[in-house]
């Protein structure tokens, strides 16, 4: 029953997500804002509103290791995983402005965590656990939002990809699956962090692992599928961009308000976790930051699996009752 709690879960997040991003998605086409706009605005939010449902509910009903463990594995995973995958569907070529300026802030936001969190640098208020991301730390995480958003906008009216492909649905219909996304998303959440607890405490496994592993891999679904079926139609820009994004919206949207509903508090292994990410993300940079091509190659997908996989193996092994 637990595990049929876990696959209701999944589903309601992931259908959920898809309903609110082809709503949302296509009330803005018909209000005229543009594909790039919607694209870095409401499918970002969209595929990243798993991810905070899930953290929403876990910092309320003080599951701090999954909400903590959610975000910084469902960034490891969209790296080295998805965009793993997506590389070796088609090798992903991607521009100048990705290179100088998503990817270096996809850096920032998985490096940031290790300052906020060591105890000696974090910022602790009413309480609050010294090695922690805390409320301060979440303020300064949603200051850093607002800098992104603000650059999002910006760079929005440079002009807007024609065809870009976005799904028009009547105005009705578009509001119905708006409506719908938003009504599962909780739901989906609720279900999802109560089973997933529970196969934690029934099989020793700790929540901090089941937070990195199997949530954080749920929760990044929407965004597998996205990055998949943009680079098998050739879009680079939105199977990287989206990944990007993802990652950027994960640490200073989804952690930034889940620190101000609860501390959360850094074990010595999420520090190590944490590691993970920001290399994950180093290595990314790396990976495009090749002049003559700027592109994330097949044997660059490979070893990002490879890397996966080893993490993974690490996680289960050292995981059990810590």
């Amino acid at each position: 029953m637990i595990f049929l709690l876990l696959l209701a879960g999944f589903f309601l997040l992931l259908a959920g997500a898809s309903w609110l991003v082809d709503g949302a998605a296509s009330i803005a086409k018909r209000l005229g804002i543009s594909h790039l706009a919607i694209g870095l605005t409401v499918v970002a939010f969209g595929t990243s509103a798993p991810e905070f449902v899930v953290n929403i509910v876990a910092a309320i009903k003080g599951n701090t290791d999954i909400a903590l463990g959610n975000i910084i594995g469902s960034n490891i995973a969209n790296v080295l995983l998805i965009l793993g995958c997506a590389a070796l569907v088609r090798p992903l070529f991607v521009k100048e402005s990705t290179v100088r300026v998503e990817i270096p802030l996809s850096i920032l936001a998985s490096t940031i965590l290790l300052p906020l969190g060591a105890s000696f640098l974090s910022l602790p208020l009413d309480g609050e656990a010294a090695a922690a991301i805390g409320r301060l730390d979440g303020i300064i995480l949603l200051f850093l939002f607002g800098i992104f958003m603000r650059y999002v906008f910006r760079t929005a009216h440079n002009g807007a990809a024609d065809d870009e492909p976005i799904k028009e649905y009547s105005l009705p219909v578009a509001i119905l699956l708006t409506v719908s996304g938003i009504a599962a998303l909780p739901v989906g959440g609720e279900l999802l962090v109560r089973s997933a607890t529970e196969i934690a405490l029934r099989l020793g496994i700790s929540e901090r692992v089941i937070g990195t592993s199997l949530v954080a891999v749920g929760t990044s679904l929407p965004e597998l599928a996205t990055s998949l079926v943009a680079a098998y139609k050739k879009n680079a820009d939105i199977a990287v961009g989206n990944i990007v994004g993802s990652n950027i919206f994960n640490v200073f949207w989804v952690l930034g308000v889940s620190s101000l509903i609860r501390p959360l508090p850094v074990s010595d292994k999420a520090f190590v976790d944490i590691g993970v990410a920001a290399t994950a993300s180093l290595l990314l940079f790396l990976s495009v930051f090749r002049p003559a091509d700027r592109c994330i190659g097949r044997r660059d997908g490979a070893v990002f699996l490879v890397l996966y996989i080893a993490y993974l193996i690490f996680l289960f092994t050292s995981g059990r009752s810590s």
